[in-house]
């Protein structure tokens, strides 16, 4: 497989940018049965999804994937010694049980199915659909797929069949049956700490790790779906991943809470005496903090960071800070709060005047 040196292109219709579009190309060698998949960019994620991806159309693998000596799965080719690869390109390889072997460095020969069948892509699908306009990505990958199946079919000039027919009928035999569940990448953090709540954080969400592991270091592989924690090569928790776009999100096993968690010096029901003696705004934020958290040791920070807004700016003050947010929020955080009490808008807001008048 490699990166077609011819680019197709998609038009924005809102700024008119045309956007660079990249071609990978993989073939196998005996039928010359072909995959192509446009991409935004060469990096490694999208080198890593072509890969899975081209696995599929082809229903199984191979014993050998040669490359070229890209940047994005290749780390060192010397022309003695072991070649170096990146670790997420060598475990996929893992994966699908496929040794990749890039080829020697100027050596285009060793992946001479692939580079003669750039050249033939370039003209069955990028001068095929060259009057055509696209806008999407999706649109072009479905247009740049129906010129590949065209492509696959069209029989040979010099051999009998078409590399589908040929590829069908003699080669997907040879190939090794795909494992039972797709390659996911991953990405790895190291060295995060385990916080005294037996949480770690990743993208302002907290995830639990067990209780024994708390102040000590711990590993977090990263992948679409999952986050796993790791200890020294031990895997000591698994979480399914909130959306980079949720904030503030806790995913706790109760396994992890030790039992001891249960008796802390502050509790709720203390928590929530301290703001019923400010006021019952305050009250309701702290019941709606309270509310938005499956365990209530998760709120103890939130709500004590609000409560000790008071001694910052005065017990009333805070109560017309949590009034005025109730209007804006449905369950006010310590930022909220904070913001309002700093630029004195409860002072100057109509509603909390009247109210500490009454």
């Amino acid at each position: 497989m490699d990166w077609a040196g011819p680019t197709m292109k998609l038009l924005d219709r809102m700024t008119g940018e045309v956007i660079t579009v990249y071609l990978f190309v993989a073939t196998l060698p005996y039928s010359q049965y072909s995959y192509v998949e446009p991409c935004l960019d060469m990096k490694e994620p999208s080198w890593l999804n072509c890969h899975i991806h081209m696995y599929n159309f082809f229903g199984g693998t191979t014993v050998r994937t040669v490359c070229d000596n890209l940047k994005t799965g290749v780390i060192k080719h010397p022309r003695e010694g072991d070649i170096i690869l990146n670790e997420a390109y060598e475990a996929l390889g893992n994966h699908y049980c496929t040794a990749i072997m890039p080829a020697q460095v100027r050596k285009p020969k060793q992946k001479a199915s692939v580079e003669g069948t750039v050249g033939k892509i370039a003209t069955a699908v990028i001068a095929t659909l060259r009057n055509e306009t696209f806008y999407f990505l999706d649109m072009l990958k479905a247009a740049v797929s129906k010129a590949l199946r065209e492509f696959n079919d069209a029989p040979f000039q010099k051999r009998n069949g078409s590399r589908t027919e040929i590829f069908l009928q003699e080669e997907k035999a040879t190939l090794r049956e795909l494992p039972a569940l797709p390659y996911e990448i991953a990405e790895w953090i190291y060295g995060r700490k385990v916080y005294p709540d037996c949480h770690i954080t990743y993208k302002k969400n907290r995830y639990s790790c067990p209780y024994q592991y708390v102040g000590k270091q711990v590993d977090l592989k990263i992948t679409a779906s999952l986050v796993e924690i790791f200890h020294k090569g031990e895997r000591l928790a698994t979480h399914n991943r909130y959306q980079d776009y949720v904030c503030n999100a806790w995913s706790t096993h109760p396994e992890d809470m030790p039992d001891q968690f249960q008796q802390m010096e502050w509790d709720d029901e203390r928590i929530r005496s301290w703001a019923a003696s400010i006021g019952d705004n305050t009250s309701v934020v702290i019941d709606r903090i309270f509310g938005g958290v499956k365990i209530k040791e998760q709120g103890y920070n939130a709500c004590l960071s609000v409560l000790r807004l008071s001694k910052s700016y005065s017990k009333e003050r805070l109560e017309g800070a949590c009034s005025l947010a109730l209007t804006k929020f449905r369950s006010p955080r310590y930022r909220h709060l904070k913001s309002i009490l700093a630029s004195n808008e409860d002072i100057f807001s109509p509603m909390t005047r009247s109210e500490t008048q009454r």
